[in-house]
């Protein structure tokens, strides 16, 4: 299962530490000062789901002392659904019969007027995988006419090389958010059935060839239910220790998306439950400590408001993942998946406050924008 994968992100000597944790084991782990690849492994192990509150009051704790009392908050808008994919879990994969749109330069600007009546300060804005219709030059122009409107604009489209990523950087876009999907490389191939998207190791290598291009932030995760969730969490954990490492001027995130229902009716073969996602967010956070850990509108409300703060520190709101979403009444074929929490931004943030949150629109200056250069690039 791992002979594909580098040495630097193969997990494979500390995979038996998920099974075989014992009870004090697992307790030194959540209390270690110093974290690493071992003892993320035996908080995820199946025995620590029996420490999930002293994993959640730690999680807490260290989230408290790096961000605060505040949650960023983000929105999603999809430029375009056009791609050339096999995923066969995704609902805009070329073999379903989803309406196909993509904005032209008047709706993206009345799109961008609809989110900015809302204060957003940052956008992430997503494709399906690289089409004559959705290429670089159309992202290019997309990011400059963002970048009008709000201080922080990132992607998450299909890989580039790192000379596209520059073109990017110098228009204003600040950062990338990629998935593996999975770092399982025999299910990565039967999931990805055709298309770009089948090179393996070059999607594990675009986070870098993003930070190389001069992009700021680099965002991991993997879809939660493709394979072993703790093979997979391990893989994203080294990961992002790589990348922090190799560009440790850059801002690195992880998300947790869970395959939602969408066009096609996949079904995970390896099922993430609740308890089971909030034992990866406050594993994760106890071991590393400083970086976001982000949840979006996939997730429905109770999950949201139980993670929010306890690990969690940046979340999407308001999403639509209908090309078109924000201004105009679209046609529900054209989105990818199905988002799950609906609440409007003043519910949202009311909840936040309750749980003495302080929802935070911006965290980032447009002054600051422009390419990065790293030491090691």
């Amino acid at each position: 299962m791992t002979d594909q994968l580098p040495d630097w992100l193969n997990p494979a000597k500390w995979m038996d530490f998920t099974e075989s944790a014992d009870h004090r084991k697992i307790q030194t782990a959540i209390m270690s000062t110093n974290p690493g690849e071992r003892e993320l492994a035996l908080m995820l192990s199946p025995a620590a789901g029996e420490f999930l509150e002293l994993m959640a009051q730690r999680a807490q704790a260290i989230t408290r002392r790096h961000f605060g009392r505040t949650m960023a908050l983000y929105t999603p808008l999809y430029l375009s659904n056009f791609c050339n994919g096999g995923c066969v879990y995704c609902g805009i994969a070329a073999d379903r019969r989803a309406k196909r749109a993509v904005l032209d330069e008047k709706q993206l600007r009345h799109e961008m007027e609809a989110i900015t009546r809302m204060h957003f300060e940052e956008l992430v804005m997503l494709t399906g995988e690289r089409m004559p219709e959705a290429d670089v030059p159309y992202l290019r122009e997309c990011v400059a006419i963002a970048a009008e409107y709000i201080a922080n604009v990132t992607i998450e489209v299909f890989p580039m090389k790192e000379h596209e990523y520059r073109l990017l950087a110098d228009a204003g876009c600040t950062g990338v958010t990629i998935y593996q999907e999975t770092y399982d490389p025999v299910i990565y191939e039967r999931m990805h059935r055709w298309g770009d998207k089948r090179d393996f190791l070059g999607r594990i290598d675009a986070p870098g060839r993003a930070l190389r291009g001069g992009l700021r932030t680099a965002g991991l995760g993997a879809l939660l239910g493709l394979a072993d969730p703790r093979h997979d969490i391990l893989c994203v954990y080294r990961h992002a220790k790589h990348l922090l490492k190799t560009y440790w001027q850059a801002g690195v995130s992880i998300s947790f998306p869970r395959i939602r229902p969408q066009l096609g009716g996949f079904q995970p073969d390896h099922p993430v439950d609740e308890r089971m996602l909030a034992q990866i967010v406050f594993a994760l956070r106890i071991c590393l400590p400083e970086i976001p850990l982000v949840l979006s509108t996939r997730e429905p409300q109770r999950v949201r408001d139980g993670l929010a703060g306890v690990g969690i520190s940046k979340m999407s709101i308001a999403s639509k993942t209908t090309v078109g979403g924000y201004s105009d009444d679209s046609d529900e074929s054209t989105e990818q998946f199905e988002i799950s929490d609906e609440r409007d931004i003043p519910t949202f943030c009311e909840m936040l406050r309750s749980k003495g949150l302080e929802p935070v629109f911006k965290n980032w200056d447009a002054t600051y924008r422009g390419p990065a250069h790293y030491a090691n690039s």
